[in-house]
C-alpha cells in the first residue's frame, strides 16, 4: 500500500503543489485503511455488498405433473409455464410429500418430515426456515398464498395456535390465506395482510389479490436482492369458476359444483388461470428489467385431487393426492434464469423437496447450514453434473392422531416401502405388482433406508 502511495506521489509531483500531494496521500491512505477494515472487521457488509440473484419460488397447490403442457400434456392450456421450461430446465423426477402441509414443512426447512413435522397445519415454532436465512443474509423477503401453518381457528384446538406466524418466520411481508382464520380464499377471500386479517369485497378474486401484492413488492425492491415465496392459493378445491371462465354467475362464484363434467372444467379454468399468474410475474420481471438478475422456479405441492381425470401421452392418470404413489408425490419442476440457467434443458436426476433451501442458498452464493436433509442441485441449474442424488426418503403421517406412518425410498425406476413392499415404479406407476426379485437396486435402497431414523419424534398425536 505504501508502495502505491510514494509511485502516485512521484507520478504527480510535477501537476501538484507539495502540500496538495500530502493531502491526497493521507486521504488515499485513510480510503484504503477504511476498505480494508471494513472488507477484515465486517465481511458481512462486504458480502452484502456483492451483487446476488433474486429469487421468485412459485408452488402451485394440488397439481401433479401430468398438467403441464411442457410435460406432454395437450389437454391443459399453460404457456407461460411451458415458456419457462423452452428457456430454462425441466426436471422429470421431482417429488413432493403426498399431501400439502407435509411438503411445505419440508421446502421450507430443508428436512425430512421425519425429523420435525408435528401435525397437520403446524410448523414448529422453534424451527429455522427458508425465510429466515434469506433475511439474515440481506434478502428483503415476500411470501404470498397460502399459509395453513400456524393451526387456524377451525382445526381441533390442541393444535390451534400450534404452529407459525408467517411474520415470524423470515418474512418482512406477507399476503396470505388460512393463517389463525379460516374465510374463503377465491371469492370474496379473507387475507392475511402484514398481522391483519382483511375481508375482500364479493367480487375480488383471492389469487388475483396475492399477485397483485407480489408484483408491487418485486416493484418496490427492485435495485436491492429479494426472496419472493409464492405457495399459489390455486388449483385447490373447490373447483369455482376463475375470472376468466365464460360462465361466471353469482351461484359459481360462491358454490362448488357437484357436476363430474363441470368440476373438470372448472379445474382446467383454473389450471389456466394459475398459469396467466405465472406469466403476470414473470412479465413483471422483465418490465422491471432484472430478468438478467433473478431466478424463477415453479413446482407444485403435491398431485392433483383425486376427482380430476387427466390424459397424458395416451395415459389416463386419475388424481392422487394423498397417495404415496406418482400420482401422489411426482410434481412438475422448472427453472429460468436468463443468461444462467441452460435453455430446453431437461435433467433426469432425482430432486426431493428438501432439496430446495440448500439450492437457493447455494445458487445464491450463500453457505449451506449444516444438518439439512436437502441436497443442492444449484449445479446443475447451472449447468453442472454436481452430485446427484442416488435416493429419496419420504415419511409420511400427515394426521399422526389419526394415521400411520409410511416410509419409503425410491430412485428414478425402484421404490422400497419401510414394510418391505418393492415395486419397479416405472412400469408399476399404480403399485400394483409388488416385485419379488431382489436386483442390486434393492440392496441399495435397502441400506439406505437403514440409514433414517424409523419413528419421529416430533408428533402431535392428541386424541381428536
Amino acid at each position: 500500500m505504501f508502495q502505491f502511495l510514494a509511485i502516485t506521489q512521484a507520478g504527480c509531483r510535477r501537476s501538484f503543489p507539495r502540500y496538495l500531494l500530502h493531502r491526497i496521500a493521507t486521504l488515499t491512505f485513510i480510503a484504503v485503511v477504511g476498505l480494508l477494515t471494513q472488507t477484515l472487521c465486517f465481511p458481512e457488509a462486504n458480502a452484502d455488498s456483492v451483487a446476488r440473484p433474486n429469487i421468485v419460488l412459485i408452488m402451485a397447490d394440488d397439481i401433479g405433473y401430468e398438467c403441464f403442457g411442457c410435460y406432454g400434456s395437450e389437454q391443459y392450456q399453460t404457456p407461460h409455464i411451458d415458456r419457462l421450461a423452452s428457456r430454462g430446465m425441466r426436471f422429470e423426477h421431482c417429488y413432493s410429500q403426498p399431501l400439502c402441509t407435509p411438503s411445505r414443512v419440508k421446502l421450507m426447512t430443508g428436512l425430512s418430515n421425519i425429523r420435525n413435522y408435528s401435525a397437520f397445519s403446524v410448523l414448529n415454532s422453534d424451527q429455522k426456515t427458508i425465510g429466515h436465512y434469506f433475511q439474515e443474509t440481506g434478502y428483503d423477503t415476500f411470501i404470498g398464498g397460502k399459509w395453513q401453518l400456524l393451526g387456524a381457528e377451525h382445526y381441533p384446538e390442541q393444535f390451534r395456535l400450534k404452529g407459525s406466524w408467517p411474520t415470524e418466520t423470515g418474512f418482512d411481508h406477507c399476503c396470505l390465506w388460512q393463517v389463525d382464520k379460516l374465510g374463503d380464499r377465491y371469492w370474496n377471500p379473507l387475507l392475511f395482510l402484514d398481522g391483519n386479517n382483511k375481508q375482500f369485497p364479493p367480487n375480488d378474486y383471492g389469487p388475483d389479490i396475492v399477485t397483485d401484492h407480489i408484483l408491487d413488492f418485486i416493484q418496490e425492491e427492485r435495485e436491492s436482492p429479494f426472496f419472493v415465496y409464492y405457495p399459489m392459493i390455486l388449483v385447490h378445491n373447490p373447483f369455482l369458476t376463475t375470472p376468466d371462465s365464460e360462465t361466471k354467475s353469482r351461484e359459481t362464484k360462491s358454490r362448488e359444483t357437484k357436476n363430474r363434467k363441470n368440476q373438470q372444467q372448472n379445474f382446467e379454468d383454473m389450471v389456466a388461470y394459475m398459469d396467466h399468474l405465472v406469466g403476470r410475474i414473470v412479465e413483471q420481471i422483465e418490465k422491471q428489467g432484472i430478468a438478467e438478475e433473478t431466478v424463477i422456479l415453479f413446482t407444485g405441492d403435491n398431485g392433483t385431487n383425486k376427482a380430476i381425470t387427466s390424459q397424458l401421452n395416451g395415459r389416463t392418470i386419475v388424481g392422487g393426492k394423498g397417495k404415496t404413489t406418482d400420482a401422489g408425490t411426482r410434481v412438475a419442476l422448472v427453472a429460468t434464469h436468463s443468461g444462467s440457467i441452460p435453455e430446453g434443458k431437461v435433467c433426469e436426476d432425482l430432486v426431493d423437496f428438501s432439496d430446495f433451501l440448500p439450492t437457493l442458498m447455494d445458487y445464491a452464493g450463500l453457505p449451506i447450514p449444516d444438518g439439512l436433509d436437502g441436497v443442492s442441485f444449484a449445479p446443475q441449474l447451472k449447468g453442472d453434473p454436481g452430485r446427484p442424488r442416488e435416493w429419496i426418503f419420504c415419511y409420511y403421517n400427515p394426521r399422526p392422531e389419526r394415521t400411520k406412518p409410511v416410509r419409503f425410498v425410491r430412485d428414478q425406476r425402484w421404490k422400497l416401502y419401510g414394510d418391505g413392499k418393492f415395486f419397479d415404479v416405472s412400469n408399476d406407476p399404480l403399485e400394483e405388482h409388488p416385485v419379488d426379485e431382489r436386483p442390486d437396486a434393492y440392496r441399495k435402497l435397502k441400506q439406505a433406508l437403514d440409514t433414517m431414523p424409523s419413528e419421529s419424534t416430533t408428533l402431535l398425536k392428541f386424541a381428536q
